[in-house]
């Protein structure tokens, strides 16, 4: 098979060989329901989702769901998530974020962009990953391992994280996109890692533009 010679050639090839490479790609964020998802998103703001997963057992032990959290203040929060950075901006998104489920929508975690987005704390991103993986629905969530991997493909350019996630979604079909972020994200941790890519082993590497020369 040649070369796919356009971008979104690149984003289909891609999207048919991180399938084939990663079948069973699952969320790292461990929850059991869309309102402790929406929480650790709103946590894995600059930290790792293996930092969050330790910190939120304990959060969900005393606010298990968004009522209980609704009547919590930041400062009571915060112990909870200090090891975390930013915790306390991220206690005022839990608590604002808990008391609009609760003044807007019955408690439950909304699904549509523009009402999760209007959720304090959450922006795209985290509404895209509530989307895709609690709901099933439609979402691309764009992160520094999806936006590095598009622009090294040369499926996009576009840094902005809300233009990567357009030029990448009108080139997928919509029921694959958030498993198609949850692949490159796995292989962005896996092999292409940002300070030493590992071409050799790496599946997309006859076709991407910025592999090493002597491994493509």
């Amino acid at each position: 098979m040649g070369k796919p010679r356009s971008a979104a050639g690149r984003a289909k090839l891609t999207n048919e060989r991180l399938k084939a490479a990663y079948p069973d790609a699952v969320c790292a964020l461990i929850h059991n329901d869309a309102f402790e998802l929406l929480a650790a998103t709103i946590l894995s703001a600059q930290c790792t989702d293996e930092m969050v997963n330790k910190a939120t057992p304990g959060l969900f032990a005393v606010y298990p769901d968004a009522a209980s959290m609704a009547g919590a203040s930041p400062q009571e929060i915060e112990p909870l998530i200090q090891t975390l950075g930013l915790f306390r901006n991220k206690a005022k998104s839990l608590a604002g974020m808990a008391a609009a489920l609760m003044e807007r929508h019955n408690l439950e975690v909304p699904t549509s962009m523009e009402e999760l987005t209007a959720l304090p704390g959450v922006g795209r991103k985290t509404a895209n990953v509530v989307r895709s993986v609690a709901f099933g629905l439609p979402g691309l969530p764009v992160d520094t391992h999806v936006g590095r991997i598009s622009r090294l493909l040369d499926l996009t350019q576009e840094v902005d994280p809300v233009k990567a996630e357009h030029a990448l979604g009108a080139m997928l079909p919509p029921a694959d996109w958030g498993a198609f972020s949850l692949r490159m994200i796995l292989h962005g941790r896996a092999i292409c890692v940002a300070r030493r890519p590992k071409c050799s082993a790496c599946p997309l590497v006859d076709y991407c533009p910025s592999a090493e020369p002597t491994k493509a």
